[in-house]
């Protein structure tokens, strides 16, 4: 039947022209955009997944500087040790030396006060942001430092930090406070020959002047210093050397963990972006396709849509 009311050949291309507008307008947003699921709309499920796990990339940023502070630190104090070792390691040889009869005690003390006030230099400028592992001026006694090492999501959904810790009470080389938490600064016992026996007398290689002094005598060459003085010092030099090599082997350890778990952020954020856009981004090859099918259809359902709508006049030839 043929009606001039309803034609329902343009109601069909009406229709068709309707769907592909819309499917148009989908392809051409998703080249425009990048995205295949740009808002809740177009996949609730995953624009939620995607927009917490980008929520917790820009954690994991954040996490990545922290460890780079905090490697920052672990160099700037690993650095100070091992220059503090050098000189330690030659105030040691310059107390060999005083060993050796007939030598100049007193010139040799005048060497060992440069290499000291070289010491106290050296742990004082070992600052980073504000921290220093080497060096305590205040009279809290040295403790154990954090840093942020992880951004951690449970499957439960909850987040926790987890941080990479150092103890700087086992790097304190001078403590102005309590001369006792500090590697240079505290008492060394060394066991000397006496008579037929031995005794033990105590040295510290640095005066920092702390509010609670060592009890020992400060490693001081002066002429009247016996052979069995100057081996005690020596001594007490060699165990102060000793707990600074297990210090600074501390401090090294610390700072390769630091930078693996830096890598390892690095490499999980990159994980998590190509996961998030596997999710996310749209398939131009595809999208370009689609796009170039529908222009077709766009076409052909005008042309449609004209033939339908030209049946209607073509019935007014009927009454001529």
């Amino acid at each position: 039947m043929t009606s001039i009311m309803t034609n329902a050949a343009a109601m069909a291309a009406l229709n068709t022209m309707r769907s592909i507008d819309k499917s148009l307008e989908q392809t051409e947003n998703r080249i425009s955009s990048g995205y295949r699921v740009e808002s809740a709309s177009d996949n609730a499920a995953y624009w939620s997944i995607a927009t917490t796990m980008r929520s917790d990339n820009k954690a994991l940023s954040t996490v990545e500087d922290a460890l780079g502070l905090g490697a920052a630190k672990a160099d700037t104090a690993y650095t100070a040790m091992d220059s503090a070792i050098n000189v330690v390691s030659e105030i040691k040889a310059k107390l060999v030396a005083a060993r050796e009869p007939g030598v100049d005690k007193e010139k040799i003390n005048s060497e060992l006060t440069e290499l000291k006030a070289q010491l106290s230099s050296i742990s004082q400028s070992a600052s980073f942001s504000g921290e220093n592992w080497l060096y305590n001026d205040t009279t809290t006694a040295p403790g154990t430092k954090e840093m942020v090492g992880s951004f951690i999501r449970s499957t439960d959904g909850s987040v926790s930090i987890q941080t990479i810790s150092f103890d700087t009470s086992t790097s304190t080389l001078v403590d102005t406070n309590d001369a006792g938490d500090g590697l240079l600064t505290k008492d060394y016992t060394a066991t000397i020959p006496s008579g037929t026996g031995t005794t033990t007398v105590q040295y510290f290689l640095i005066d920092a002047s702390s509010s609670t002094s060592a009890a020992g005598s400060e490693v001081v060459l002066y002429t009247t210093s016996s052979d069995t003085d100057v081996e005690g010092m020596i001594s007490a030099v060699d165990a102060m050397l000793s707990d600074m090599t297990d210090s600074a082997a501390s401090l090294g350890a610390t700072k390769s963990r630091i930078d693996m778990q830096s890598e390892f952020v690095k490499d999980l954020m990159d994980v998590i972006d190509t996961g998030v856009g596997r999710l996310v981004d749209a398939d131009m090859n595809e999208e370009s396709t689609k796009l170039k099918a529908l222009q077709t259809q766009q076409q052909l359902g005008v042309q449609s849509l004209s033939i339908a709508n030209s049946n209607s006049e073509n019935i007014l030839s009927l009454f001529r």
